[in-house]
């Protein structure tokens, strides 16, 4: 397998191009892409839409998958292609045809399977229409769970101004949330997702001193929403 061009870097892995319309995803830490395969073939099986997945790779941390064309949902929408609050909506949808998916192994008849990553930087816009990338968070669980990830996520880009998209990230955590209805993230799922990302570690100090005035800005557009 020979390996192309660098196409994207991210926090956590490298993008390259592999020709024959793959592309080669490479983790930067020792982490087990099967599971994530897995859980995509999963979705795809019942009408998902992601990206299709292929054997190869040169280890573990490596994921083989479709070469998606397109724009991610965050450069559309900062390039004026896109209106924040629609991709907010968007987001929402995604998230609720995820969690018709039943899970593939919890005993749980109420768990389903989980993104726990998705943003509009996790949004392809394909021809084929959104499409949803990197699934290393994947698990499953409480669908609550994986809608107050979400919104924490947008909420932590729109309480801090020095971004410079905040008010971008705030009109998209309107939509989301909008689109939610009366499937909004209690207080129990939001503490849950404050704790998972002050515990991620690829997030900054200044982020993650930044959380708790983003889960004390979802409860108040939650309650102005009702």
């Amino acid at each position: 397998m020979e390996i192309g061009e660098l196409l994207g870097t991210g926090r956590t892995a490298d993008v390259y191009a592999l020709g024959d319309g793959r592309v080669l995803r490479r983790n930067r830490f020792p982490v087990d892409s099967r599971r994530e395969a897995e859980v995509m073939a999963h979705v795809a099986a019942r009408g998902y839409p992601v990206p299709r997945v292929y054997p190869g790779g040169h280890g573990p941390a490596d994921l083989v998958m479709e070469r998606l064309a397109g724009p991610t949902m965050l450069h559309a929408v900062l390039a004026g292609r896109m209106e924040p609050r629609e991709a907010g909506t968007i987001l929402a949808r995604l998230l609720r045809g995820l969690h018709e998916i039943p899970a593939r192994t919890a005993a749980d008849p109420g768990h389903r399977v989980l993104h726990l990553d998705l943003h509009p930087d996790n949004v392809m816009l394909t021809s084929r229409g959104p499409m949803v990338i990197d699934w290393a968070n994947a698990e499953e669980g409480p669908p609550a769970l994986d809608r107050a990830m979400s919104a924490v996520i947008l909420a932590e880009v729109a309480v801090r101004p020095e971004t410079g998209i905040a008010d971008v990230a705030h009109a998209v955590l309107g939509g989301l949330l909008a689109g939610l209805g009366d499937a909004l993230p209690g207080e129990e799922h939001l503490a849950a997702a404050r704790a998972r990302r002050e515990a991620n570690p690829t997030l900054s100090a200044a982020e993650i001193a930044g959380l708790g005035a983003a889960v004390g800005e979802i409860t108040r557009l939650a309650a102005a929403l009702g």
